[in-house]
């Protein structure tokens, strides 16, 4: 069993979008991204799907959760303000699950992604400990 790490697809440039940040949606090329996601996290199982509360997270994994007939789980854990530290325990917590989490760059999910970049849309898949066992490049 795995956790898949999934950094939410592109949603165009936050200085450009007006209204409040976490609203601000997947662009094209970033839905394009999250339809291919149904693919490419084909061979994984996965029982839960775990999202900050950001619109372009959701967005993200919401057409893997209706290939899988599961609900996206939203988690304060996991949003850009609280996710060094609260989303870390999450991700503890939440370990040796098939579980999707669907966050946002940054610390410290970088670090679980080297030598890879955590680029936009990307999935790390993480083994016992923790540790990266897999990098999917994003679609």
């Amino acid at each position: 069993m795995s956790v898949l790490l999934v950094r939410h697809a592109w949603a165009g440039k936050r200085k450009e979008w007006d209204g409040d940040d976490l609203l601000r949606p997947l662009d094209e090329r970033g839905r394009r991204q999250a339809r291919a996601l149904v693919d490419l996290l084909s061979e994984f199982d996965v029982d839960r799907i775990v999202s900050s509360p950001a619109r372009r997270c959701r967005q993200t994994v919401e057409p893997l959760a209706v290939a899988r007939g599961l609900k996206v789980e939203e988690r304060v854990e996991l949003s850009e303000e609280h996710q060094e530290e609260d989303g870390r325990e999450l991700l503890e917590q939440l370990a040796g699950e098939p579980v999707v989490l669907a966050t946002h760059g940054g610390r410290p999910w970088s670090a679980l992604a080297e030598p890879h970049r955590y680029e936009k849309g990307a999935t790390v898949v993480l083994g016992a400990g923790l540790t990266a066992v897999r990098y999917v490049p994003a679609p």
